[in-house]
């Protein structure tokens, strides 16, 4: 008896996956498509391409990174949400600040993921994202939640963000990333990022300069 082609799940779920990078993109669409129900239509590299790869294939549901050259995530998911209504936007990515948070689903999306989660998780939340049910990591349900912290007093204008500039605070007061993390509901990856993008546009060199920086500011 001759094999013939594979069968085709028709009820399975078309995904588009966006990120920048190569590699990653690459691995969640591997991960996802050995999963039963899921099928990925197609990738992208960038926002202009997620838009014409949706309008083409028609995906239900779209994976996509938030920080990416040019057109960013957010933008990305807007601009879907534009082109391909019937498109179902789930931000994954390894931020969960709160200005991200918000302006994602401000735009559109269904859901805001991090990307540590267990492939089997991120199968069952492209279902759930089809189905319309809105999702959110846990620690980015902190960070939305969470009391906002004292304002801070005016620093340069331009220079850094309301969130950097409740980083740096802490920083100068001598609490570790970590600490920083879990009073901030953040993850430790994104303190991380957010103390280099400090130390890049203050032009400073290390986290002593950056306490020097806060205190002549008066942030202390």
């Amino acid at each position: 008896m001759n094999g013939g082609p594979p069968a085709v799940d028709r009820d399975a779920v078309r995904v588009l996956v966006v990120d920048d990078q190569e590699l990653v993109r690459e691995g969640i669409a591997s991960l996802l498509a050995v999963r039963p129900g899921v099928t990925v239509v197609a990738t992208a590299g960038d926002g202009p391409r997620a838009v014409e790869a949706a309008v083409t294939h028609r995906p239900e549901v779209a994976l996509v990174d938030v920080r990416m050259p040019g057109m960013d995530g957010i933008d990305t998911a807007a601009a879907l949400a534009a082109r391909v209504p019937s498109c179902r936007v789930v931000m994954l990515t390894t931020f969960d600040d709160r200005e991200y948070v918000a302006r994602a689903l401000r735009a559109g999306a269904v859901g805001y993921l991090l990307k540590n989660l267990p492939s089997a998780d991120l199968a069952r939340a492209v279902h759930l994202a089809r189905a319309g049910i809105a999702q959110l990591d846990t620690s980015v349900l902190a960070a939305l939640t969470a009391a906002p912290a004292p304002p801070a007093p005016a620093l340069p204008a331009g220079t850094l963000t309301e969130r950097e500039v409740q980083v740096l605070r802490l920083l100068a007061g001598g609490s570790t990333n970590r600490e920083i993390a879990a009073r901030l509901f953040l993850s430790e990856g994104t303190v991380k990022n957010h103390i280099s993008r400090i130390l890049g546009r203050l032009h400073l060199r290390d986290r002593t300069q950056a306490a020097l920086y806060a205190r002549d500011h008066g942030l202390l």
